[in-house]
């Protein structure tokens, strides 16, 4: 697969340091159990370990979980690492204080599927938090490939969260610098959405 191959070298291909996004604004996440979705080589969960979080990850790549659990134990915390296809992942119901998505690429049709999961997987009054490129991505060319459909703007967010309130939902330009993939000016979308406590969706 694409994602092997991709983490399939020594050096970390996204870098060891955490997203700015997510490092600024891990205080919103309920200390807690934190699940951090298409985690890949494990820079995120390994800081959210590293703040008192107990983290999972969960990825398609073996080979990225494998660095994951190498980059944890460098760093002298613990995290739980499951190999699975997002496309199919059980998040269970009312399971976690914090879900984070960083850059994960998804299709529609697999992204809308998740999304439903994730609004059941958290607990009442427990945060999601995102930052992905949108669509005006396409014209910096500093990283998240080229198709728009894998990409998200504040309205897609809207549409496919239904049953979270936003906190925070902005477009922005920012400076990405996260490793040989994600360097430069980039268009991103950055979320942090808050479950309603009126809501448990079968």
């Amino acid at each position: 697969m694409m994602w092997d191959e991709r983490y399939d070298t020594d050096d970390y291909v996204y870098g060891i340091n955490p997203n700015d996004f997510l490092k600024d604004n891990v205080q919103a996440i309920p200390k807690g159990h934190v699940l951090s979705l298409a985690e890949g080589e494990g820079r995120n969960a390994v800081f959210m370990a590293k703040q008192g979080y107990t983290v999972t990850a969960v990825d398609a790549s073996a080979v990225g979980l494998k660095k994951a659990k190498r980059l944890a134990e460098k760093n002298d915390v613990k995290i739980e690492c499951i190999h699975a296809d997002l496309a199919d992942f059980d998040l269970g119901k009312s399971q976690w204080d914090g879900i984070i998505s960083i850059f994960c690429p998804l299709p529609p049709a697999v992204r809308k599927s998740l999304y439903k999961n994730v609004i059941r997987g958290l607990k009442p009054n427990d945060v999601f938090l995102l930052e992905a490129y949108t669509p005006e991505q396409l014209h910096y060319g500093t990283g998240g490939g080229s198709s728009v459909e894998l990409m998200q703007t504040k309205q897609t967010l809207i549409n496919e969260l239904p049953g979270l309130t936003f906190q925070h939902l902005s477009e922005i330009e920012r400076d990405v610098t996260e490793g040989v993939y994600h360097t430069g000016l980039a268009s991103v979308v950055q979320a942090i959405a808050v479950k309603n406590a009126l809501l448990e969706p079968n």
